[in-house]
């Protein structure tokens, strides 16, 4: 008996439907009610972090981490989508892969994460 696994995440919108819409559409994630997204099974990290940290923005409670593959073609379509993508070189480490940060039209930090092979 135990958790198998993150069954769900749900974020209060202000504009449901369009928020939705945009997962769908730049990140392939079938969001929305009527949706069911099928994730292929790998790495989940769930970490509480100090309220005073400073590794994403202060007035959000937490951020979304998503596993991805090809992080360099992603972030260019989504930048050729009008998607600002923050880059930095000390985030990428032989030990945890490369990293790449985006914002929801809602403003929550989204981590593309690109595990190391």
């Amino acid at each position: 008996m135990g958790v198998t696994g993150i069954g769900g995440l749900f974020v209060r919108s202000r504009d449901p439907e369009a928020r939705a819409a945009w997962y769908r559409e730049h990140l392939g994630i079938e969001a929305g009610h009527d949706h069911i997204w099928q994730q292929e099974a790998g790495m989940t990290v769930f970490a509480p972090f100090p309220s005073d940290s400073d590794y994403f923005a202060a007035d959000q409670s937490f951020m979304l981490n998503l596993r991805v593959t090809e992080l360099d073609a992603l972030a260019a379509k989504l930048q050729a989508s009008g998607i600002a993508v923050e880059r930095r070189p000390e985030w990428d480490t032989a030990d945890y892969g490369h990293f790449a940060r985006i914002h929801d039209p809602e403003g929550l930090p989204i981590e593309l994460w690109e595990p190391p092979v």
